[in-house]
């Protein structure tokens, strides 16, 4: 495979060697000499005798040596290829911890886990997903920290996957999870090695995919999703205090349009006498009710990041920030919103941009619309019966076999003390309980399950 083997090593250990000439040498001890007693100097050298796997092996980038006569075949890796070099995390960004991050070459990302964790029972193993790509997949785990019954079902869920092609673990994410309909992330990604490493002591397991930097963990929680690697790098009263920040903002996020949509709409007595003014002063103008004003202000703010997301990072930051201050002040001055309705919307941006994990923040954005329509319908009483059913939801979910609300919903004391605050290092003695990591098939493996003799 030109541009995927190393030519000057191929040259010097293999072509080299075989064109020596040796009068006094039979073919038998040539041939002895090559596939028996692994003569050529090439650290990894593996037999082949099935035609399958040999085109396999040379389209893995390994260099296959075949001899008139011979039914063997050996593969040699001698592999090199362009790669990325190892760099900061630029969506997991800390102050005080380590600065690299994973890369797309899995040897490299196994490397940088090796590196840290010096233990022989830190255990590899692999798997091959995709008919045409088959891309290659590392199950990573510590053997006596993580529970026998956990990697057992993420290999069979794992094992009920078929499909064409696999270019990143959210392809194999989405198909091992217990709720797929759910909107809510069920495994945790990242690409800090740090993160993957604290997770494999916790007794979690990693799955990493060839060809992207991403590394998925499981079992997670909410909790665990709400936590960043930045806690534990600092003090753990300000890693305790912030973490207080991060939660009251998250609902913050999740509430504040509903609760301002309810309260204009429904209950305006519970509103101070001057704040009720000012409010009712500057929604005079407005032609929209305040749910309309809140959907079409949410969903020109989710227009603009994604725009800014789209955009080329040289004028991408510009564009958000300036669209966002024109778009707004044009928008009051016109009587469309309401100065009070831009605040809000702003300050509820803000408080998504809190949380630590991207899909769980996208999850409270999309959760923000039906709730606010309960608000719009029913005031208070609809924000308190949307509550309830993501609580209800919440306390369903599964993420292999463990509580969604673990710790908390059941209640597990021991593992209170990294939950809503951070515990000194000296007082966190234990580690977590992923109890019921043994649950049963997903949806998602059921509905990609490989057909059965009969063809359904």
């Amino acid at each position: 495979m030109k541009g995927m083997v190393d030519r000057k090593l191929l040259e010097r250990s293999v072509l080299e060697v075989l064109t020596v000439p040796n009068p006094g040498q039979s073919p038998g001890d040539f041939l002895r000499q090559v596939f028996e007693e692994r003569r050529l100097p090439v650290a990894e050298q593996n037999p082949c005798l099935r035609e399958d796997e040999a085109i396999n092996r040379i389209l893995n980038r390994e260099v296959l040596l075949l001899v008139d006569g011979e039914p063997r075949m050996l593969a040699l890796a001698i592999t090199s290829f362009p790669k990325r070099s190892i760099e900061e995390a630029p969506n997991e960004i800390v102050i005080r911890g380590p600065r690299e991050a994973f890369v797309e070459d899995l040897e490299t990302n196994l490397t940088m886990l090796r590196r840290r964790i010096k233990s022989p029972s830190f255990k590899v193993e692999f798997m091959q997903f995709g008919k045409q790509t088959q891309t290659q997949t590392a199950i990573t785990y510590i053997q006596g920290i993580c529970q026998d019954q956990l990697v057992a079902e993420v290999k069979r869920r794992l094992a009920d996957i078929e499909i064409d092609g696999v270019l990143g673990t959210s392809y194999l994410q989405e198909m091992i999870e217990d709720n797929p309909y759910s909107p809510f992330p069920q495994l945790q990604y990242t690409e800090r090695p740090d993160l993957v490493t604290a997770a494999l002591l916790e007794g979690r397991i990693v799955i990493q995919v060839d060809g992207t930097p991403i590394a998925i963990l499981a079992p997670v929680t909410i909790f665990t999703l709400l936590q960043s690697p930045e806690d534990y790098y600092q003090r753990y009263v300000a890693a305790s205090w912030i973490r207080y920040i991060r939660y009251i903002f998250t609902l913050i996020s999740l509430l504040l349009p509903s609760f301002y949509v309810a309260v204009t709409t429904f209950h305006p007595d519970i509103i101070p006498e001057r704040l009720l003014v000012t409010i009712a002063s500057s929604r005079e103008v407005v032609p929209f009710p305040a749910l309309l004003e809140a959907f079409i202000m949410e969903l020109s703010f989710e227009a603009l990041r994604e725009a800014s997301l789209r955009i080329p990072k040289a004028i991408g930051q510009a564009v958000s920030i300036i669209g966002a201050l024109i778009i707004g002040t044009a928008a009051v001055e016109a009587g469309i919103v309401s100065a009070a309705m831009v605040i809000i919307v702003s300050l509820t941006g803000i408080a998504s941009f809190i949380i630590p994990h991207y899909d769980l923040g996208l999850a409270f954005r999309l959760l923000r619309f039906p709730i606010m329509i309960l608000a719009g319908a029913f005031g208070l009483i609809g924000i308190a019966c949307g509550l309830l059913l993501l609580y209800i939801h919440m306390l369903e979910l599964r993420s292999f076999g463990v509580p969604y609300m673990a710790p908390l919903a059941p209640l597990r004391p021991n593992d209170l003390k990294d939950t809503l605050g951070r515990a000194p290092w000296w007082a966190m003695r234990t580690r977590p309980s992923f109890e019921g990591a043994h649950g049963r098939q997903s949806k998602a493996a059921r509905a990609w399950a490989k057909p059965s003799e009969e063809g359904e």
